[in-house]
Formats: structure tokens, sequence, C-alpha cells
């Protein structure tokens, strides 16, 4: 017999979960865990005794809680219920907050709260509360660079942003921003323009001067700053099939007892100013609740009362931004699937035939095939102490990941080496006796990145490249006509161009009978949709309600929603 002490399983659980390294293990243990509201403090946690002290009726906790507006408007009013003596004390301090509030909200911040947690907050947000810092820090001759501080910011405060951003210039600083925003283009004082194409058809500097300047070049950029390329609004909208999702009574978060009703076989935008409820409603409440029903997935809807119609469905899918793989390892090639069927491909010529070569044997991860050197790498780490890690070429493989003797196995004269190294746009022809391989290379280059190498790092992909990759892996599939697609924001990093491609491939989708519905900012997408949900009307506790919806043409026409006003616009 054996005498063991077993911890019990709520205590195994909780060490495991603060012991290991392994993210999986990790995220095993959390599905056993819940969050939940500290009993003790109420979630303010700050002892009750530090919540004893009040200012105006109000403790520390209570005003962190307020929205900056709000929070605003209470310091504005606070000289009137202090005595003389207290404002004698008070009034530097009031002085230096009122002027911190003021940063955050000229950077169009005001619906967020000073104790919502950093980590969810989106990139943009994080960056403009950084930029509201540096404003308040008062330094001159400082060199700024920001990358796309616009993004997740509605047109109506993205002007708060430009502002910001000359006052900052005006006190003596330099701003550099990489941006695809047309209005910051306009505003600046010099434009660098990089292209004439992406990757390697890129890498030059083809046109600089003033936005004025730049107009008057014959670029890609240019042509979409003079008018003389434009995303044409769509002569018809799409009718539907007539069927329809209807969620009732969402209250998560700012959502006042939402219903909300998505025509199905429509492109669909969401929009509204930032912090009116858009991811709260649509990737927080709607998307775990189709992927619960569809896939079994974990998440948790936030409330809601109910939801009808999801039998008109078969699958949903999410499109985002992250990155299609964490590993140097992983690649387009091996992301969209394509790279089994090449290897299928090279492991039936007949010298591998003949040798007994498998497809794992053409698989930089398997043993056999791949040079051991490096691993399958095709570079080698060398580790610097204190600096970061450099990687340099294997001296075995020269950088082609395999060994001599599967290198030896050609197609076409090309080793499975070569072939990862070709562009999308070479591999489309090379390969295209072959249908399988064919129509996924296709689907690739139909998205708009012939450009990228078929064993390109996915870590070094853009998010954008990233998300491309993504929808071409779904246009490739076998397509039933009855999936629904979300992606938020999809045009961040964009360029005109990109976008015009982006929805072709988007109205493929549609055009299929699927329902594509897309959070967005941009104007030159929101009036290509056929419908348009707009949530407001301001951000945080003033928004949460659907404002108006219908097609874009009903939707301009709406007196309050700030996004009619710049919609009307772009369809004039």
């Amino acid at each position: 017999s054996y005498d063991i002490d077993f911890e019990g399983i709520a205590n195994f659980i909780e060490n495991q979960y603060k012991h290991t390294d392994s993210t999986s293990i990790k995220r095993w243990a959390k599905d056993y865990m819940d969050k939940v509201t500290c009993s003790k403090c109420n979630g303010s946690r700050l002892k009750k005794e530090s919540l004893y002290f009040k200012v105006n009726g109000k403790n520390i906790s209570e005003l962190a809680q307020l929205d900056i507006l709000d929070l605003e408007d209470w310091f504005n009013d606070l000289d009137k219920h202090l005595s003389e003596k207290q404002n004698i004390i008070a009034s530097e301090i009031i002085k230096e907050i009122k002027s911190r509030i003021q940063f955050l909200l000229d950077v169009g911040l005001d619906y967020l709260s000073l104790d919502r947690s950093s980590k969810s907050l989106s990139g943009g947000e994080a960056q403009r509360i950084r930029l509201a810092t540096q404003i308040g820090s008062q330094l001159v001759g400082v060199l700024y660079i920001l990358d796309e501080p616009s993004i997740g910011l509605h047109q109506r405060d993205n002007a708060k942003l430009i502002n910001s951003l000359t006052s900052l210039r005006d006190i003596g600083n330099s701003i550099i921003v990489v941006e695809h925003d047309k209005e910051m283009i306009e505003r600046a004082d010099h434009v660098i323009d990089l292209g004439p194409k992406a990757g390697k058809h890129g890498g030059e500097i083809i046109s600089e001067g003033t936005p004025e300047d730049l107009k008057q070049h014959h670029t890609l950029t240019a042509d979409y700053l003079n008018g003389t390329k434009f995303l044409e609004t769509p002569k018809k909208r799409r009718k539907g099939n007539g069927k329809k999702i209807i969620l009732k009574g969402c209250t998560g978060n700012n959502l006042k007892n939402v219903t909300l009703t998505i025509p199905l076989g429509k492109m669909i935008g969401v929009t509204g100013v930032s912090g009116s409820g858009k991811s709260t409603l649509i990737n927080e409440t709607l998307y775990p609740i189709l992927n619960n029903y569809y896939f079994n997935g974990k998440k948790m809807p936030l409330t809601y009362k109910k939801i009808e119609g999801l039998k008109h469905l078969d699958k949903v899918i999410e499109i985002n931004q992250s990155p299609i793989g964490r590993t140097p390892r992983s690649n387009p090639a091996t992301y969209t699937g394509v790279f089994s069927e090449i290897r299928s491909l090279y492991a039936k010529i007949p010298e591998a035939m003949i040798r007994g070569y498998k497809p794992g044997r053409f698989s930089f991860n398997v043993k056999d095939g791949r040079c051991e050197t490096c691993k399958g790498g095709g570079l080698r780490v060398i580790e610097m102490n204190f600096l970061p890690d450099v990687y340099v070429e294997c001296e075995t493989c020269q950088g082609k990941r395999f060994n001599r003797e599967t290198l030896e196995i050609r197609y076409k004269g090309k080793s499975i080496s070569d072939v990862l190294n070709m562009t999308i746009n070479d591999a489309v022809p090379f390969f295209e006796h072959i249908p399988k391989i064919h129509r996924k290379l296709k689907t690739i280059k139909d998205v708009g990145l012939g450009y990228i190498s078929l064993g390109q790092q996915s870590t070094t992909l853009s998010g954008g490249e990233a998300q491309r990759i993504k929808l071409a892996a779904e246009l490739s599939k076998k397509d039933t006509g009855s999936t629904f697609y979300i992606l938020d924001e999809p045009t961040t990093g964009l360029h005109f161009e990109d976008i015009r491609v982006l929805m072709i491939v988007l109205n493929k989708l549609a055009n299929k009978g699927n329902t594509v519905l897309i959070i967005e900012h941009n104007l030159d997408v929101i009036k290509m949709v056929d419908h348009i949900i707009d949530i407001g009307y301001e951000g945080g506790k003033g928004g949460g309600e659907i404002v108006v919806a219908g097609s874009p043409e009903v939707v301009a026409k709406h007196k309050k929603s700030y996004t009619a006003q710049f919609l009307k616009k772009e369809l004039n």
C-alpha cells in the first residue's frame, strides 16, 4: 500500500496556475476560475478606513469610477463647495488636475473612467493616453513618432487628435506620424510617400513635399488624395435573403437594454463614436453567443435576454488582425494549408518514391528531411547576454532549412526550399496544373498579397497582411453561403488602394449569400455596405443605444447621428 498526500482539487488547480510556465496549462486552470468582485472593498481596492475620507461627498474610489467628462464637471463645480481656507490649500492641485483632464478630453477619451484597467484599452486608446501624458509634460525639442494614432477614432474625434498634435508641434517639437488617414495627411507640413508598391516592389521614397506638392505627383497616394482615384459608392444595395437574427435585451457595460436586428445575406456596417458600445455589443455579446452555439466556445457573453434566428446560419468566423503565428516557423504556406499539398506533391515525384520519401520528409519541423544544425529554422540564434538575440544564417544549409538529400528532389527544376522562397505571384503560374494548390495560391493573390513569399515568417507580417491571409484561407474553402463573418476595424493600417482590394474580397463573400459584419469608422467602407447600425449618441454612459439603422442613404438623413453628418458629405 502507498501513502500519498492529496492536496485537494482546488489547491491542485491553483498551484498549477501559479507555478507553471506553460500557457496551455494556465489556460486549462483558468477555465475553472471566475473573476468575482471582492466582497470586502466592493472592487474599490482600498481599505474601508481610506474610503472614509470624502471631498464634496465623494471618496477617491467614487471619483475614479466617473467618466472623464463627468469628472471635469465635478472639478469645475468643486470650488463652490469648499471653504475659503480649503480653496487656498487646494487651488494649485485642482488647477493641475483640471489641465490633465483637459489633455485627455483633447485626444477624444472623454468616455473612459480612471479606474478602467489598462488591459481592456484598445491599441489606439493606449497610444492616445500616452500622447495626453506627453502634451501634459510640456517638453520642448522632442521628436515624437506615432504609428497610426487615429486607429479606432470616429471622424468627429479625429479633428481633436490632429489639433493636439498641432499644439505639440507649436510649442517646439517635431512629430513623425505613420498614417493612412486622409485628414491627417492633408494637415501635415511635410509628407513622405513610400512605394511604389508593397513588399519587395517597395522600399523607395517616391515623392515628398507639402500635401499640395504631393497631389501634383503621379503616385498611388496622390491619385487618391486629389480625387483621380476613389472608392465608388455601389449603384445597388443587396436585398439580403429576408432572414434575420434578433438579439434582445443587451445590457453589458454601457448598453441600455438594446435590441439588435441583423438582416442576413448583406454586408453590414456597425458605426458610432469611440466608446459608444460597438465592441461590447458585437465582440462581447453577439460573437460569444454565436461561437458557443456553433462551436461550443468557452467565452461567456455579456448579459442579454434572448436571441432568435440562429438556425439560419451554420458557422461564425471572426477575422481580426492578430498574428497568424507566434513563431518564425509559421508562414503563409503553413497557415493556409497549401504547404501540406506542396509536400504531398513532392512525395509523388518518381525520384522521391524510389527513395521512399513521405510528405513528412519535406517538412522543416520533422527530423528526417530538415537541416539538423538549425533544426529546420534556416537561422541560428546567437545569445548576446545583455543585448537582444542575434539571428544569423545557418552555415550548414545556407538558410535553406533542409538537408542536401531532401533538396535533390526537384519539381520543374525547383527544390522545396526554392518554392518557399517564391513570391505568390511567381507560384501561381508555377502550380497552375495542380488545382488544389493553384486555387489556394490564387486566393492569396486575389486579396492583394502577391508580393509576399510562401515561406515568409508570420512574425514579419503586418496586422493588415495577417488579416488578409485569414480572409484568403476562408475564401479558398468550400462555401456554404450561410456563414457569418465579423471584422473589427479591418482597414487599420491599410492604404486607400489596400482598402479597395479588401472591399472586393468582402463583396465576394457577401455575394455568395454570406453575412459580413464590419465594425468600422472609415467612411470609404461605410458608404459601401448595404445596412448600417449606428450606435451612440456619445461614448461611455452617453452611448449604448442604437441611434439609427438602415441603408447608408437612410442613415445619412438622420438629424442627430454624428456618423450621418460625415456620411452625408461622403455620399454627395
